[in-house]
């Protein structure tokens, strides 16, 4: 099976980011507001301003300022049209009407939808000489690649050696909820496990995973010198980015 890297950034949650998410909830937090969003949301066609502010017994400027709101924090989309398709002569009213957009926030992050889309891809490309966990290994590890390259693709870092490797992969251990801490130039803990609790129902399989994938995320980045190894830690993740060789990183001074 083919996949666009950027197309599944985020496996199948397709959840807006985290900090997205908190001025997301933040913004829902205003009574009228939530209202109105859950007006729209029903009511299964565009809504005008009208219909919005009527909804909750507000004025038109009040709702406007409100459905603003929503649109900037990507809940909504406004357009000129018509509510229910109907033409009518005139200038069209503003519209809105929900977004795609889902809200899923979790403190520490979790990465579920991923580990799900990484396991039904295992399901659906398993080949007869594998086994389910040899298919979840081997899907999880294209998905890191795939990442890696189109990572490389956007940055052209150029030869990357470990120090400057682990900087080029931090974007990416923060955004997927890693929470990566430098213990040294060379040597990277990741704080947070983003498939808890789950990794700990099913260790072998969700962590084997979770370090084919960053594996998979090195060899697509082009990383030297570096290795995704298992070293778990009570309330982190299992895995830890560090020299290949102990004793020798394997970096030169033009790679820095």
């Amino acid at each position: 099976m083919t996949s666009d890297p950027t197309a599944q950034a985020d496996g199948a949650d397709r959840a807006i980011d985290s900090d997205r998410a908190i001025d997301s909830v933040s913004v829902l937090s205003e009574d009228s507001r939530r209202q109105m969003f859950t007006f729209i949301r029903r009511a299964g066609r565009a809504v005008t301003r009208d219909e919005a502010a009527a909804s909750v017994g507000i004025s038109r400027k009040l709702a406007a300022f409100h459905l603003d709101k929503l649109v900037d924090a990507g809940l909504l989309r406004a357009r000129y049209g018509r509510p229910g398709g109907i033409r009518t002569v005139g200038r069209q009213p503003k519209v809105y009407e929900p977004t795609d957009a889902q809200i899923t926030v979790s403190i520490p992050d979790r990465r579920h939808g991923l580990l799900a889309d990484l396991l039904l891809d295992a399901v659906l490309t398993e080949g007869a000489d594998e086994s389910a966990a040899q298919a979840a290994m081997r899907t999880a590890g294209q998905r890191g690649r795939q990442l890696g390259e189109a990572a490389r693709e956007e940055i052209r870092p150029g030869r990357l050696g470990p120090e400057r490797g682990l900087t080029a992969c931090e974007q990416l251990l923060d955004r997927y909820g890693y929470e990566p801490v430098r213990e040294a130039p060379t040597r990277l803990r990741l704080r947070n496990c983003p498939f808890h609790p789950l990794a700990a129902k099913a260790p072998d399989l969700v962590c084997g995973m979770n370090q084919a994938f960053l594996s998979g995320y090195l060899q697509g980045l082009q990383v030297n010198g570096v290795e995704a190894v298992l070293a778990p830690e009570p309330g982190e993740c299992c895995v830890r980015l560090g020299p290949s060789a102990p004793g020798d990183d394997g970096e030169t001074s033009e790679e820095r």
